[in-house]
């Protein structure tokens, strides 16, 4: 049940005046939250990070957290992290009082935006943020609060290194999906053994190298490919040497071809 005590102030614009969010589940389409904030930063309530159109990744010091138009990512009160997004996209993100609103998910995550849950964020964003909480707003609220509690988790995270020489490998990976980036070199440029760095590299992220190579690929290419760049140039892009190669990859990964992962529906 929502709490019973309403802020006796004019809309606010600027999430970090608040003192308390306005509503326990807070999200109008034009106020200033429904934006990218790269820099790192940590607010007293969860968050909804999803994009209408485009791509939003989410980073926290543990790892990367990536969502097409289908896929939102889940941010739980006081956790570090930045907010980017690819060109043109068009973010709905939710502020919620999680105790209120008995979502009290401790780590981050990403969620299946089903149709019916897209639908309902899109006509929350409508709502006054003080929205009525004795009617059908309300009751529009909960609705979107039972379908997010429903909504089914999916893995799209890259775990992400805390060892500095592992953060800078990982990182021009990253920066330059479209290279070779074979481990021996790596080792040899770091000066270690080959299988000591495979070692620690599996303990610091629970993935082989490899695994984590492509699945950092496979992320470079969903804003690519959700800008509707051909899937041929995103496979060379992103350090594929042929399409088949590219397909199968992100079939594996994703359990999907590019083309059905990516919804251009726009809200």
């Amino acid at each position: 049940m929502y709490r019973q005590t309403d802020i006796p102030h004019p809309e606010p614009t600027r999430l970090g005046e608040l003192k308390r969010l306005p509503r326990p589940l807070y999200g109008h389409r034009e106020t200033l939250p429904n934006r990218a904030i790269p820099r790192r930063h940590r607010h007293p309530w969860a968050q909804l990070s999803y994009a209408a159109r485009g791509v939003v990744e989410v980073a926290t010091p543990e790892a990367r957290f990536i969502a097409p138009p289908d896929r939102a990512v889940w941010i739980p009160p006081g956790r570090l992290h930045g907010v980017r997004c690819s060109r043109d996209s068009e973010i709905r993100s939710l502020y919620l009082d999680p105790e209120a609103c008995d979502l009290e998910w401790p780590d981050c995550h990403v969620l299946e935006v089903q149709p019916l849950l897209r639908e309902l964020i899109r006509a929350f964003g409508e709502l006054p943020v003080l929205y009525d909480r004795e009617g059908a707003d309300n009751r529009l609220a909960q609705v979107l609060l039972d379908r997010l509690r429903a909504a089914p988790r999916v893995p799209l995270m890259l775990p992400w290194p805390r060892e500095p020489r592992l953060t800078r490998l990982c990182q021009r990976i990253q920066e330059r999906p479209d290279a070779p980036h074979r481990l021996s070199d790596h080792a040899r440029r770091l000066g270690v053994a080959e299988r000591t760095l495979s070692r620690a590299f599996r303990a610091q992220t629970g993935l082989g190298f490899r695994r984590w190579r492509q699945r950092c690929r496979l992320f470079a290419a969903l804003p690519r490919l959700e800008a509707g760049e051909r899937v041929t140039d995103v496979a060379l892009a992103c350090g594929y040497e042929s399409l088949s190669a590219f397909i199968a990859a992100f079939r594996e990964e994703f359990g999907r071809t590019p083309g059905e992962l990516v919804n251009r529906a726009p809200l």
